[in-house]
């Protein structure tokens, strides 16, 4: 059975995780459908930008606990296969912000635990009217420490150490309020709101969304003085670029770039 489906249509790759009787956890093979696939993506020049989304009734419920309960069984208790696990899904998680091509989560439903990480990690995110996020691990008494690591990337960490330590669900309006999310939209517009914004960035020269992307999470690491410098270099190498020319060009020239 097939757990992660791809379609690829007008330079936009579409990946539904589909194990809806799970509510698409990041069971194990979840994390390894993901990885081989956005490896794979990563070196295909045909892809601008990427959605992921997932069917029945969430988006992602974190990760799969019958099977982390099931590590216990091992002679250390499950050290060696939980430690495997979190570094499994922190690489995948690196991955997607790591790809050249922008990652867009289309969200319904629930994002929860490792399932807010997966929406915090991604580039962009648009959701559902309705949809909640929660980092509610504290509930179970397990302290959701990793996905805090996107987390308080995304929001501010008044709001996320709120959200780890009461286990308290966000709906969309705190969560676009916060930065969780770019936007809500009515269920019925999901499909068409996500997509559009994939065009849009579909549209742009693939060249200069690459490098702005890496550049973007590079610099946000740097004090404001070593991001100037860094981000300087990296405007002069896109202006050198001859595709920017070429669209710097046909703006001044009132026309539409020619470009690949």
């Amino acid at each position: 059975m097939t757990i992660l489906h791809r379609e690829d249509r007008d330079f936009v790759t579409t990946l539904t995780m589909d194990a809806p009787e799970r509510l698409n956890a990041l069971s194990d093979e979840m994390l390894a459908a993901l990885q081989v696939t956005f490896d794979d993506i990563a070196t295909d020049q045909s892809v601008r930008a990427v959605v992921l989304r997932g069917t029945g009734k969430a988006f992602c419920a974190g990760h799969d606990l019958k099977q982390m309960q099931a590590g216990r069984q091992a002679d250390d208790g499950g050290a060696a296969y939980f430690a495997d696990l979190f570094d499994r899904c922190a690489t995948m998680m690196q991955t997607i912000q790591a790809l050249p091509q922008p990652v867009i989560a289309q969200v319904h439903g629930i994002a929860t635990a490792a399932g807010c990480q997966l929406v915090a990690t991604c580039d962009l995110a648009i959701a559902a009217d309705e949809t909640r996020f929660g980092v509610n691990g504290v509930n179970i008494g397990l302290f959701c420490s990793t996905p805090m690591v996107a987390l308080t990337r995304n929001i501010p960490r008044k709001a996320a150490f709120e959200m780890l330590t009461t286990g308290r669900f966000i709906n969309t309006r705190e969560a676009q309020e916060l930065g969780l999310i770019n936007r809500a939209v009515s269920a019925d517009q999901l499909d068409n709101a996500t997509q559009e914004l994939a065009n849009t960035i579909a549209s742009k020269l693939p060249i200069a969304v690459k490098t702005g992307k890496q550049a973007f999470y590079k610099q946000a690491q740097m004090t404001t003085a070593d991001a100037y410098a860094y981000a300087g270099q990296i405007m002069v190498e896109n202006m050198l670029d001859s595709m920017t020319d070429e669209g710097i060009s046909a703006f001044l020239e009132k026309r539409s770039p020619d470009w690949p």
